[in-house]
């Protein structure tokens, strides 16, 4: 995946978690962030991968928000894999 599609669909789950009053309160608490950093953060990339580093916490989620968007149930973890610090860890 492109690195600019991953970002749309990142812009797009933290659209959807803003949208969500139960989980913008955790995922600010999760990330240290206050609506102010969204704000002003929303276009960095890091940014945009601690988004999907959230989103990925709970399976639930994921399937919502992917029904919610017409996404496959791995372009989530597509989308982190192609922002910065998104590549797979190898631990062997």
């Amino acid at each position: 995946m492109k690195q600019e599609n991953a970002e749309t669909i990142a812009l797009h789950a933290l659209g959807w978690l803003v949208a969500h009053e139960d989980l913008l309160p955790v995922f600010l608490g999760a990330t240290g962030a206050g609506l102010d950093d969204v704000r002003a953060r929303a276009g960095d990339p890091d940014f945009l991968g601690a988004v999907l580093d959230f989103l990925a916490m709970d399976d639930a989620w994921v399937v919502a928000f992917c029904d919610a968007h017409g996404l496959a149930y791995d372009d989530p973890m597509r989308a982190r894999h192609a922002l910065p610090g998104g590549a797979q860890m190898h631990w062997t």
